[in-house]
């Protein structure tokens, strides 16, 4: 079935943003004097908010609310000036999302990075491109896989039902949001998470391609 609404996550689905958010949690994690991690551990810390990434990220015995807001302090202003140092599209997203538009599919975005910068990346590497909604993590707005987010989104588009609405992410925690939301659910293997982690949840489909995946969400 052809659907109406396509509604993405951001991180590891639209942009490899991955070098960037490790950069600024070791700049901070360096500023406290605590033990910085590779970049490729980053994947499996990232896509539950910052301040989960700051919890994962600092030691054991130091992941106290206290070092969680000291990091998020030095964070939040590091990453604002380097978000888009080596952060790029996935090859193939720009071209796929302005096909959906031309299609007439609605486009959104749903993230669990905070508004600000949700906002400006999406400004920064997307400009040409309408979304009907662009929404990050919110003071007083539940996370994913809370499928508040989704089902918000929904509700900016009148009369449109589950059936006519994807939802795409890269992560278990996108696959949870979906299911939760009551709407097909569709994952992509060129993220920060693995195709075994994505088939655990049972998505519609999981795509190899931006090209694939336009297809599949045309129908």
């Amino acid at each position: 079935m052809r659907k109406k609404l396509a509604i993405f996550d951001l991180d590891g689905t639209l942009l490899d943003t991955v070098a960037d958010l490790a950069g600024a949690t070791n700049y901070a994690l360096r500023t406290l004097g605590f033990p910085e991690h590779e970049k490729e551990e980053y994947r499996f810390l990232v896509g539950r908010g910052i301040y989960n990434l700051f919890r994962g990220a600092l030691p054991e015995g130091e992941k106290s609310e206290e070092n969680v807001q000291k990091m998020a302090d030095l964070f939040v202003p590091y990453y604002n000036a380097h978000m888009c140092d080596m952060t790029r599209p996935y090859p193939g997203i720009t071209q796929m999302l302005s096909s959906l538009s031309k299609e007439g599919i609605a486009l959104a975005v749903a993230s669990n990075k905070y508004q600000a910068g949700t906002e400006t990346l999406m400004k920064t590497f997307f400009p040409d491109i309408a979304f009907i909604a662009i929404c990050g993590q919110r003071e007083g707005f539940p996370i994913k896989p809370d499928p508040a987010i989704v089902t918000g989104i929904m509700d900016l588009v009148e009369g449109i039902t589950e059936e006519e609405v994807v939802y795409i992410g890269d992560s278990n925690v996108d696959m949870q949001t979906g299911k939760n939301a009551g709407v097909v659910t569709i994952g992509v293997s060129w993220g920060f998470r693995s195709v075994e982690e994505l088939s655990a949840y049972s998505p519609y489909a999981i795509a190899d391609t931006p090209e694939e995946l336009g297809r599949i969400i045309l129908g």
